[in-house]
């Protein structure tokens, strides 16, 4: 009889990250830059934090699990370099035919006078993001590397408009950086 093979996946935390597993599922890391906590669950996967080290294994060899432990392995490597680096997001206003203000209102973005409409709009800024306007260009820092893209994402599509083309009508906030890569 042939023993069955085990996959095992650890990684190792650098100096001045630690780690904790809860027994809901919820994997927490804390850095210098601050803490990230995501719910990392599945009954197919043991995970298991031993000092600095985060180990987990799939219970079989199926395709889905090998899958499942390799998007776990990538949600790690995330939080990690978002609790050591951090993430950021640039955004640029750009308004041609009327002009826009954008401001921060505590947790929330508002627009106004965008196409020279009346109602502002808004979206909400994601716990754990700061969001800085500068000018034309605002600037979303954080940990979590999810709430941060769909920070930007909101507002970009806060500015979204139907019905016109495009490529004259270009008004609008556009994500020109994401974590430190060009876009367009």
């Amino acid at each position: 009889m042939i023993p069955e093979r085990k996959i095992k996946h650890e990684i190792k935390l650098p100096d001045g990250v630690k780690a904790a597993y809860s027994e809901e599922g919820v994997l927490m890391l804390e850095g210098p830059k601050g803490k990230v906590s995501k719910k990392m669950s599945n009954s197919s996967l043991k995970i298991n934090v031993d000092g600095n080290t985060v180990k987990f294994s799939p219970a079989r060899l199926t395709r889905n699990e090998k899958a499942l432990a390799n998007t776990f392995r990538a949600h790690i490597r995330n939080m990690i370099k978002g609790v050591q680096e951090g993430y950021t997001y640039k955004l640029k206003v750009c308004s041609t035919h009327f002009p826009m203000t954008v401001t921060i209102e505590g947790d929330t973005v508002v627009v106004k006078n965008l196409f020279g409409e009346k109602i502002p709009r808004k979206t909400t800024i994601i716990e754990g993001v700061k969001a800085n306007i500068q000018g034309d260009l605002i600037t979303l820092t954080g940990c979590n590397k999810e709430s941060v893209g769909q920070t930007a994402a909101n507002i970009e599509q806060s500015t979204r408009i139907t019905n016109r083309d495009r490529r004259v009508f270009v008004d609008g906030i556009w994500i020109t950086e994401k974590a430190g890569e060009k876009v367009r």
